[in-house]
């Protein structure tokens, strides 16, 4: 995928391995705050969510707007699933916000100089015509907090103050290990950067499955951000990285308490309708040729997940 250059577009590929062949993942560049920051007070209808469904990183926003009863606070627009010679594309039709055809025309609108990846997810300010964030862990913070005060929003909080260390620091290990990990796995340039993600990777997954042996969720009886951040990596890892990243020590199914606990967050209300399975083999099998999507795996998602015996 190319990027921007002094808000042009190439199709120059950005450095995103060291020496050694292993995967670096480059820092957000917009980091505003809804809320905290004068220019982006929280107002109804003001913000507009990018996304592409098959993204785990945009899908982190999809799933809170969802979750936090945002629907009709903040709009969104969908990418296609595969990316194109320009990066992420609406396709034929224009998106209705900035009628751009590419996420990268979302970038130069809102900086006419900017140089990096056109990324996902991007919240954009509708009132002046520009990006606030393109960091999903941001915006998934924002998301749980800043909107509360408005009509039908929940006032549920993942990111507990009793638990927040405990969240910060599960967060930490996550990102590093599975998140990214499987990127690490996937992006790889040489056999020992592979081989040392992939250890890094299933050990701790395994990590995960044992803390799950005696709990329901990561930190107790409640669902907390630190579980939707491992839920995104969890509901693509059998149909994707698996086999396209080549994560295939063993699948999440394989798991006795991480793939059951993955139903369990898969039934809470308003998730199911937020994962769009075909999108996510979109984005993995479907951005390079050959093209073809795989038609499994077959797995049951709604099948009884039995965790509630540990709340």
């Amino acid at each position: 995928m190319g990027m921007l250059v002094d808000g042009r577009w190439t199709e120059d590929e950005a450095v995103r391995t060291s020496k050694s062949g292993a995967f670096e993942r480059e820092v957000s560049s917009c980091r505003s705050w809804i809320g905290k920051d004068d220019r982006y007070p929280a107002e109804s209808g003001r913000y507009h969510l990018f996304v592409n469904a098959g993204c785990p990183w945009a899908y982190r926003a999809i799933l809170y707007r969802s979750l936090k009863g945002l629907d009709e606070v903040v709009s969104v627009s969908f990418t296609e699933p595969a990316a194109g010679r320009e990066g992420w594309t609406f396709g034929e039709n224009p998106e209705p916000i900035l009628g751009a055809r590419h996420m990268h025309h979302v970038y130069s609108a809102g900086d006419a100089e900017f140089t990096g990846r056109c990324t996902v997810p991007v919240l954009w300010d509708l009132a002046s015509g520009t990006i606030v964030n393109n960091e999903s862990a941001d915006i998934i913070r924002m998301f749980d907090s800043a909107f509360e005060a408005l009509p039908g929003v929940s006032t549920e909080r993942f990111y507990r103050p009793e638990h927040a260390a405990a969240i910060d620091a599960l967060n930490v290990r996550i990102y590093e290990a599975i998140n990214n990990g499987v990127y690490r796995c996937g992006f790889a340039a040489s056999q020992v950067a592979y081989d040392e993600a992939f250890e890094v990777l299933f050990s701790a997954l395994d990590e995960m499955d044992a803390r799950l042996a005696g709990a329901r969720y990561l930190c107790g009886d409640v669902i907390t951000e630190a579980d939707w951040r491992l839920f995104s990596t969890l509901v693509r890892f059998d149909v994707a990285y698996y086999s396209a990243f080549r994560c295939n020590r063993q699948r999440i199914t394989d798991y006795p308490n991480l793939w059951p606990y993955a139903r369990d967050l898969f039934s809470q209300p308003g998730v199911a309708a937020t994962v769009d399975f075909e999108a996510i083999k979109g984005i993995y099998f479907g951005s390079r040729p050959p093209r073809i999507l795989p038609r499994g795996p077959m797995l049951d998602w709604t099948a009884p997940h039995g965790r509630e015996r540990l709340a």
